[in-house]
């Protein structure tokens, strides 16, 4: 279908637009899709809950990062390998060998892999091959070419088990013993050069003055006497500083293959190490544990891709698992579950302090929390979007249970407070004003409990100092300062008169209404009281958005990816009892009842306010 004709379907989540992948056309196409209706174009390979073998093939230059382009292209070379491009739309475990095209070099050797693989497993060609089963061949591929060089060097070694001893001697000392046989020809060559091959008495003396003689410098001098045809001692007459290693190349290769001597000539060391030039080609011809072949490598990336690409791009070109709630995201480490409550929305972190600099611009409330079990510690950051924030504090324990249903011991590190819910905000105002009165009144008691404790260690004091010090002259009592009461009782006055006016006037406003508008005018008070904390609350909880918090791990988010309130508040539950669960109301700790007669007064007294306000109307009438 032309690119500029085909007709795109999106489904709304969340507050915004977001591309249906559900087929696979959908999916072979996202290549024409313009790329700022992708949620995200950029994912880190490490710490998102996805299969990392996938993401590792995916990320072809080897960054770190999914991009928009490598997922492109991973379509379509997936489509360039299979006979039916749609098996990408499926999600199945692996393929047939009737599914692999053998138009190209490159599917060829897929599907030979495939051929020898269905065959080591006794399969037909209608037989699905799976992920783990071409992984596993991988594995195999290289044990394969592991256990075929350990048999090459069977043939390959001299002193069979001892070989390896013998070889690691011959190579501590093979440049120094070339060394010492090509100054051996050079002294033969011209007599003039000998004095020159060996050590001149200068650089004796020099190593003579110190107290202590380096074995650095003596270790760069050459391992014996230099003088034409000479042979190299291996015990007698050898530099100290490679003496134990001669002595090792002697009893471990040079008794073992020539038998045992002294002194070893030129032409026996050439032979020496001939007898290990295979021994010593194996050696380099070592298989890398991590090799695949070509056809086996690219089958594996292929079975993956079938498997995965379909479920990346709905995680990736949008979020449909995590906005239709019918899976976890990638993004998703697991569920918290503290304070009576299950957060879904729990992101992996690295760092907590460097993640909330970006991340509260999410206008979420973000609770880091450490995650332990056993020697194992992560960190995530898990989102709160329903019931308060009254109990959330640095220290309260709870339990994350990740991917893998393993739980953790999760404790609150750092907060990011931000509004949870309308209720929420509706009630702060008065829990702040209760806050705050409770703390007036627990400073108020302390005070007065810490001046009873002062006056009652003064009296004691005085008690004692009575008994054993003679008691000093009372002091005379002070006049009585009638300007000084005066005023306080003035100040006190105009306090009450000030409360009483204000009183008065509420009073008296609520008296001139009729009884009909009393609920309206209650109602007024409340507004004006949790209106702006609600109208604030509002505005940031239309304005939650999970970008920032995924960038802050590395995403590179395309869209507003915003978080309503309705989505917001079904990411967190709340405690609830079983629809049909049964309850008993008796609690034998309750606290006591008020008597009936409180009630009989209560409303006597409601009745006489009632009556007086009445009167009053009529006398004002």
């Amino acid at each position: 279908m032309d690119s500029q004709n085909r007709r795109w379907r999106f489904f709304r989540a969340g507050g915004f637009d977001q591309v249906r992948l559900d087929q696979a056309e959908e999916l072979l196409a996202i290549g024409e899709l313009d790329q700022k209706l992708w949620v995200a174009l950029s994912c880190p390979v490490n710490g998102i809950q996805f299969d990392p073998r996938t993401l590792a093939f995916i990320d072809s230059d080897g960054d770190g990062h999914v991009r928009a382009k490598e997922l492109i292209a991973a379509v379509e070379w997936a489509a360039g390998h299979l006979t039916d491009p749609e098996l990408l739309g499926r999600g199945l475990d692996g393929v047939t060998l009737a599914d692999l095209r053998t138009d190209s070099e490159a599917s060829q050797q897929i599907a030979q892999a495939a051929r020898l693989l269905a065959s080591d497993l006794g399969k037909s060609e209608a037989e699905r091959l799976g992920v783990e089963e071409v992984a596993l061949a991988q594995e195999r591929h290289a044990a394969r070419l592991q256990a075929e060089w350990e048999a090459q060097g069977v043939a390959a070694a001299p002193l069979g088990e001892d070989t390896e001893a013998a070889y690691q001697a011959l190579q501590a000392v093979t440049a120094r013993v070339d060394d010492f046989f090509l100054r051996c020809r050079l002294s033969a060559f011209d007599a003039n050069a000998e004095s020159a091959m060996n050590p001149a008495e200068d650089i004796w003396r020099s190593l003579a003055t110190p107290s202590v003689m380096p074995q650095e410098a003596l270790a760069g001098l050459p391992l014996a006497r230099v003088h034409p045809g000479a042979a190299l001692p291996l015990s007698l007459g050898v530099n100290p500083a490679w003496g134990e290693a001669l002595a090792t190349l002697g009893q471990r290769a040079v008794a073992p293959l020539l038998g045992a001597r002294d002194a070893l000539t030129e032409d026996e060391w050439n032979g020496l190490k001939a007898r290990f030039a295979a021994y010593a080609a194996w050696q380099s011809s070592r298989p890398d544990p991590a090799a695949r072949d070509d056809g086996g490598r690219d089958l594996e990336r292929l079975v993956r891709y079938v498997r995965d690409l379909m479920t990346l791009a709905n995680n990736f070109v949008s979020f449909k698992d995590f906005y239709t709630r019918q899976g976890k995201a990638t993004f998703q480490a697991g569920t918290l579950y503290l304070d009576g409550r299950s957060c879904e929305l729990c992101v992996a972190v690295t760092d907590p302090a460097k993640h909330a600099v970006l991340a509260t611009l999410s206008r979420i409330c973000l609770v880091y929390c450490d995650c332990v079990r056993g020697g194992r510690k992560m960190t995530i950051a898990a989102a709160f979007t329903a019931g308060d924030s009254d109990q959330l504090m640095v220290g309260r324990n709870g339990i994350f249970y990740d991917r893998n249903d393993e739980d953790w011991d999760a404790t609150i590190v750092k907060i990011i407070d931000h509004p949870i819910s309308l209720r929420q905000a509706f009630w702060s105002p008065y829990k702040r004003l209760a806050r705050m009165v409770g703390e007036q009144v627990q400073k108020f008691a302390a005070n007065r409990a810490k001046d009873n404790e002062t006056r009652l260690a003064q009296a004691a004091t005085d008690t004692v100092r009575k008994g054993t010090v003679p008691a000093a002259p009372a002091p005379a009592p002070q006049p009585f300062d009638v300007g000084k009461f005066a005023g306080i009782f003035a100040a006190i006055g105009l306090a009450v008169g000030a409360i009483g006016t204000a009183l008065a006037s509420v009073l008296m406003g609520l008296l001139s209404l009729t009884w009909w508008q009393l609920p309206f005018a209650v109602a007024g008070v409340v507004v004006l009281i949790s209106g702006p904390a609600v109208l604030l609350a509002w505005f940031k909880l239309r304005a939650r958005n999970l970008g920032p918090i995924l960038d802050a791990n590395g995403w590179a988010i395309n869209a507003r990816a915003c978080i309503n309130i309705p989505f917001g508040t079904s990411l967190t539950q709340v405690a609830q009892l079983p629809p049909n669960a049964e309850r008993s109301l008796s609690d034998p700790y309750a606290e006591k009842k008020v008597p009936l007669w409180y009630y009989v007064v209560f409303s006597v007294l409601l009745v006489v306010v009632i009556l007086v306000w009445w009167m009053v109307r009529l006398l004002l009438h």
